[in-house]
């Protein structure tokens, strides 16, 4: 009796295990979304990792399906799902966030750019000993790509405007340190 019950256990396990079926609905609802993720422009430029993740997640899914490890297949399917949501919900704080930050230094350039000029022009009215040929193209080049960063944010490309912006702060900080480099000291 015993040995009648264990056989039909494992018959049972067997007909179970035989007849399980690939999770479908999971897996297209994966590569849909993951699809998805991919399209989407601030996803692909602001949450790579997490798009990383949902791509990583599907081809998992898609080997343990290859392999008929179905379970395996539907957690990755699963993970999947959210790892291309949480890129697309990232991407779009991200973009946000960059949008921001670019209006904010693309914002502050002419004040800037203005306020080194003066200071060129102070020093070459003191007669102050320094290059105000090179000054003059450092400045023009600051105007320059100012002007790109504009353009650049209003073309929403962000990260762009934000580099640019960067630049050009840098560049009039470095303007700024050599007048005052210029300035005698008193002792």
């Amino acid at each position: 009796m015993r040995m009648k019950l264990v056989f039909i256990v494992c018959l049972i396990s067997a007909v179970i295990l035989g007849c399980a079926k690939p999770p479908l609905a999971e897996m297209e609802s994966a590569r849909a979304a993951v699809f998805r993720a991919q399209a989407d422009a601030n996803a692909a430029a602001f949450a790579a990792d997490s798009l990383a993740r949902a791509q990583d997640a599907l081809r998992r899914m898609n080997t343990e399906a290859d392999n008929k490890r179905y379970d395996a297949a539907r957690t990755n399917a699963n993970e999947a799902i959210q790892a291309a949501e949480k890129a697309i919900a990232d991407g779009k704080l991200k973009a946000g966030m960059a949008k921001e930050e670019a209006a904010s230094l693309v914002a502050g350039l002419r004040p800037e750019i203005e306020e080194t000029s003066r200071n060129v022009n102070g020093a070459r009215y003191s007669q102050l000993n320094l290059d105000f040929r090179a000054l003059d193209g450092q400045l023009k080049n600051a105007h320059d790509a100012a002007d790109m960063a504009e353009a650049d944010q209003i073309d929403g490309k962000y990260r762009d405007a934000i580099d640019r912006a960067r630049g050009v702060r840098a560049d009039l900080a470095d303007i700024n340190q050599k007048v005052s480099n210029a300035v005698p000291r008193k002792k």
